[in-house]
């Protein structure tokens, strides 16, 4: 029976796989060591869309990655934290960590207002701006649900904001008299991916790696309040029942997923995780995203991108501008 429900999954998630595949070798290339496989996996989906299109057998396959897999993979995720690490990062470190957080995730939902961008993909740039990238675009449209496009768009944008911000940050560093210890936490509080955020960070020695590591991997943890507050609003928010009658069922408070990453967090922390699990899932994580990328690449309509026009990648630039600069004055102030 098992095994009769499960055939359906297989074409679509073979080729969300080996899509997955693909991007993870170009990134090892010269010259694209510096490009994200998520995003690669985002173009290869969209131009094998363009080449081939998608037949319907794909469909199930691709759905099964872009919700299942990938809920999954942000579960794993909670095995490369601890609580311990976090506290590492001293009392006025974590407040500017969570404060630019915060003030982050406002300024984008304010300023996207201003611009005219829909609430939906204002909240998943303002979230993949103030917590993880990509990570947190797609958990976040968990309890958002916006469309596929909504979500590539959002991942494109801040994907540009942070590669341009791991080639600015360490120009800036001298100039802005920032000291190792300065320097990582800025770049762990206020660039996007983790591994542009880790990457940044090392360029100015283990003391500012090791710092940026633990400044963005707090970030990280952020997640899970976000994700569970706006299913807190989703679950408040009247749901008008439907002409036979019907209403449609609300979106649970905490995610299922969420609860998972917290449960890893609490015993990776209790130290009740074996270090094979911990490694486990630090190789399977990345995969199961970049698979999740892939089947949203093949489902995302090209037209339907370049509609939403040139103001949610202006939101990303300011959201991104506003960030650096608020954590940066935290710094300077407090740290």
């Amino acid at each position: 029976m098992l095994l009769t429900r499960s055939l359906p999954l297989v074409p679509g998630t073979a080729v969300a796989a080996a899509l997955a595949g693909a991007a993870m070798a170009l990134h090892g290339l010269p010259g694209l060591s510096a490009v994200s496989p998520l995003v690669l996996a985002v173009g290869l989906g969209m131009a094998v869309r363009g080449a081939a299109g998608v037949p319907d057998s794909l469909r199930p396959g691709l759905s099964f990655a872009v919700r299942p897999l990938l809920r999954l993979a942000v579960v794993l995720l909670g095995a490369q934290l601890t609580v311990g690490q976090v506290m590492g990062l001293g009392g006025a470190g974590l407040a500017v960590v969570a404060a630019s957080l915060a003030a982050s995730l406002w300024f984008s939902a304010w300023l996207g207002r201003r611009l005219g961008v829909e609430q939906r993909l204002a909240r998943l740039i303002g979230a993949g701006t103030s917590i993880c990238g990509a990570s947190a675009v797609l958990a976040v449209n968990s309890v958002t649900r916006a469309e596929e496009e909504d979500v590539a768009y959002a991942i494109a944008c801040v994907t540009l904001c942070g590669t341009a911000a791991m080639l600015l940050y360490p120009l800036l560093a001298g100039p802005l008299g920032l000291d190792a210890h300065g320097f990582g936490l800025w770049a762990g509080a206020s660039i996007h991916e983790v591994a542009q955020a880790v990457a940044t960070a090392f360029q100015d020695g283990s003391e500012a790696g090791e710092v940026g590591t633990v400044a963005k991997l707090s970030r990280v943890l952020l997640l899970a309040p976000v994700v569970i507050g706006l299913g807190l609003a989703a679950s408040r928010t009247a749901v008008a029942p439907a002409a036979d009658g019907t209403v449609a069922k609300r979106p649970p408070v905490v995610p299922g997923f969420v609860a998972g990453f917290l449960l890893l967090i609490a015993l990776n922390s209790l130290g009740l995780l074996p270090g094979w699990v911990r490694a486990a899932a630090g190789m399977v994580a990345p995969v199961l995203l970049t698979m999740a990328l892939a089947a949203m690449g093949l489902d995302a309509n090209p037209a339907a991108l370049r509609a939403k026009g040139l103001r949610p990648f202006l939101l990303a630039v300011g959201a991104s501008l506003f960030l650096a600069l608020f954590s940066l004055t935290g710094i300077l102030w407090f740290c």
